[in-house]
């Protein structure tokens, strides 16, 4: 079976069976992704108790509905991230709707409604985008939208590399962080000073780390994220758990709009100019395609979004050097590779015999004295390239890969929201030998798969004012 393709049915069974025979026995955690609160208020100013604002998802066309308190005030939380409208009604005022209203990650913003006397039926309409102003968050924080994730190049499109972009982050030596025991992909990046494993990192409201030294599990690739953010400086206690920054990154979900892509990314050193101080031409050759699919199962109710990449990558090794025995090493004569010409500092050497101390004479050694185990792994040496055995080679380098998401919303009721998402990543490298050269083993290979699932369930019991 196609290999994509097997993927794809292998993830769904993995997500099907999860959701349906064990999701009944988990214990869900709503995760506010953005939230919205205000007042409303009279052409005088004072307090509009008892009106209805309702906030609706105009990409799915859902709506969550609360009416405001007695000094006014409503609040509408765990609102996921994408373009809304809100609309106030009230007896003795018109109606009141802004579109424009587009919330990101991690946004606690306020918009605050003042109603103009009227009938109901007659409406006033805001259509200017709304000033996302943070009420309750004092940290300091930034917005990677998905513009920017899809737009700007990057370097094996691995979306960590834009936590950069905020400004008080770099890059710091992996050291003792990363390792075999690491995903190849996690990164150690400093925010705001602080260490290179202290960056706390979220996909969907879930946890995203590495136990084993607190750097990150991999992400998604770019198509299938809808955005993240990075924070920093005074994080929320919600955040606790490390303390340098978060990076709350949110992937696509269905609309009720059919929406997809197709791409291919290639790298190939022929097709580009060499490197001025470069002897040859960039040998990296990365292939990376795939696609995205998402739309509405119910319209308004159930949504579903995919998406698949698979990575391909070749690269000529970078030339090593060894030492081998020569032919003349293996006939017992170390004339040549004991003497001035290949000993460091031009100085040759005499070989003793080590059972009674005396030398060898002309530095040659019995070929009886030779241990014959030894002598059957050098037949899976290369061939010496001069008389001191000095041979050039080189390990290929791979690292194919395979992503696979999927993810499904259901909107029960404007109460009731659930969702689940499940994430699949498979990286190969396997060891290299190609049976003749034994010098290509020094490299352990890795065989590494990550799998992520993330179930989410929030139903407001009452209104919240």
């Amino acid at each position: 079976m196609f290999r994509p393709l097997r993927l794809l049915l292998e993830a769904a069974g993995v997500f099907a069976a999860f959701v349906f025979l064990f999701a009944p026995r988990c214990q869900a955690q709503a995760v506010a992704i953005a939230q919205v609160s205000g007042v409303v208020t009279d052409p005088s100013g004072s307090a509009i108790p008892g009106a209805l604002v309702t906030i609706t998802e105009t990409a799915r066309g859902t709506a969550r509905n609360v009416t405001t308190d007695a000094q006014g005030r409503y609040t509408l939380p765990n609102l996921p991230v994408g373009p809304y409208r809100l609309t106030v009604s009230a007896a003795g005022f018109k109606s009141y709707t802004q579109s424009g209203i587009t919330l990101q990650v991690g946004n606690n913003v306020q918009i605050d409604v003042h109603m103009q006397l009227g009938a109901i039926a007659e409406r006033v309409e805001v259509s200017a985008q709304a000033s996302m102003v943070e009420t309750r968050d004092n940290t300091v924080s930034q917005v990677i939208d998905e513009k920017r994730i899809v737009d700007l190049p990057l370097n094996g499109r691995q979306p960590t590399q834009l936590i950069l972009l905020s400004g008080a982050a770099l890059t710091t030596p992996g050291g003792d962080l990363r390792g075999s025991k690491n995903f190849y992909s996690s990164t150690t990046i400093s925010v705001a000073g602080g260490q290179g494993n202290a960056v706390n990192y979220l996909l969907d409201g879930g946890d995203n780390n590495d136990s084993f030294t607190n750097v990150n599990l991999p992400m998604p690739f770019p198509d299938a994220l809808q955005e993240f953010s990075v924070q920093t400086s005074s994080l929320p206690a919600r955040f606790g758990l490390h303390p340098g920054a978060v990076v709350n990154a949110v992937t696509k979900s269905g609309t009720n709009e059919w929406h997809g892509s197709l791409f291919e990314f290639l790298r190939n050193g022929d097709v580009n100019a060499r490197n001025f101080f470069g002897k040859t031409h960039d040998s990296l050759k990365r292939n990376q395609f795939g696609g995205t699919f998402g739309g509405r199962i119910i319209r308004d109710r159930l949504f579903f979004f995919g998406g698949y990449q698979k990575q391909y990558n070749r690269q000529d090794p970078p030339t090593s050097i060894s030492y081998v025995p020569t032919q003349a090493v293996l006939g017992g004569d170390f004339g040549a590779i004991a003497g001035g010409g290949c000993v460091s500092g031009g100085k040759g050497r005499t070989l003793v015999d080590p059972t009674n101390g005396q030398p060898f004479a002309n530095n040659q050694i019995p070929t009886s004295r030779f241990n014959p185990q030894s002598l059957n792994l050098i037949k899976y040496l290369p061939e010496a390239q001069n008389d001191c055995g000095q041979v050039t080679y080189g390990r290929p380098t791979t690292g194919d890969e395979d992503q696979v998401i999927g993810r499904v919303d259901w909107v029960q009721s404007s109460k009731h929201t659930l969702y689940g998402r499940y994430f699949f990543d498979d990286y190969r490298n396997p060891a290299f030998f190609d049976g003749k050269n034994l010098l290509t083993t020094t490299a352990a290979g890795n065989l590494e798969r990550a799998q992520s699932l993330t179930l989410g369930d929030t139903f407001t019991f009452s209104p919240i004012r």
